[in-house]
């Protein structure tokens, strides 16, 4: 049996739970005898049951009968090199389910995925492969869904184009979002608005995408000849 989130658990099941551990038996809704079981008991959760023992929110001898044999599972941002596969797994039975044939990811889309921290960790990752595959219109995860991904995570922090990153250090979002806004901007010869103006490519309001400009730090150096 699998429990997650064990942590929570309110105190009157936990007690509940305690009994089934330790007297292999428990009594259902309605009946007035116990029902003897034999299961295999596996809990996860995502905090620190040692504090939220002394917190007084999770019973110490429940958490004595659970941690027979613990496994720690460091969160995503500790173990980046794990994300790549789990986008792979996670894209092809999303686009199944979508009814589209997502076969390849764009470096600068891996590179994004790969630079974020996930609070939410595996769920987190699987959710946000789920938007970039709903965007999707051919048969690569590209650069077209980033500036939908940069709005929504509003999460860019201040460039210095002046500035240059230390060796070997991740692109930030900031730096994946000023450099897609150059691209655009050099493939519309610098035109903002319009039908074919980089506004309507970036999903903006011409208004909006003069202030991220600015933001950023471009300038017409950055995308004219």
């Amino acid at each position: 049996m699998f429990l997650d989130e064990i942590s929570e658990l309110p105190p009157e099941t936990q007690v509940k739970l305690l009994r089934v551990l330790q007297e292999r038996e428990f009594e259902p809704v309605g009946r007035s005898t116990a029902i003897q079981v034999d299961v295999r008991v596996i809990a996860a959760t995502n905090r620190n049951l040692s504090a939220e023992i002394a917190a007084g929110r999770f019973r110490d001898d429940l958490y004595s009968r659970l941690n027979v044999f613990p496994l720690e599972l460091p969160p995503l941002r500790e173990r980046r090199e794990d994300i790549p596969a789990l986008m792979e797994f996670f894209l092809a039975r999303i686009a199944r389910r979508l009814g589209k044939s997502i076969k390849t990811v764009a470096p600068e889309v891996m590179n994004w995925f790969v630079t974020q921290d996930w609070p939410g960790n595996v769920r987190d990752l699987q959710n946000a492969v789920e938007r970039f595959a709903i965007l999707c219109e051919g048969d690569t995860l590209g650069s077209e869904t980033l500036p939908v991904q940069v709005a929504v995570a509003a999460v860019a922090a201040p460039v210095n184009p002046g500035e240059a990153p230390p060796a070997g250090t991740p692109p930030t979002l900031a730096d994946m979002e000023r450099s897609y806004i150059i691209s655009v901007l050099r493939s519309t010869g610098g035109v903002l608005e319009g039908a074919r103006g980089a506004a309507r490519i970036l999903n903006l309001k011409p208004s909006t995408a003069r202030s991220r400009i600015k933001r950023l730090g471009i300038t017409k150096r950055d995308y004219l000849p």
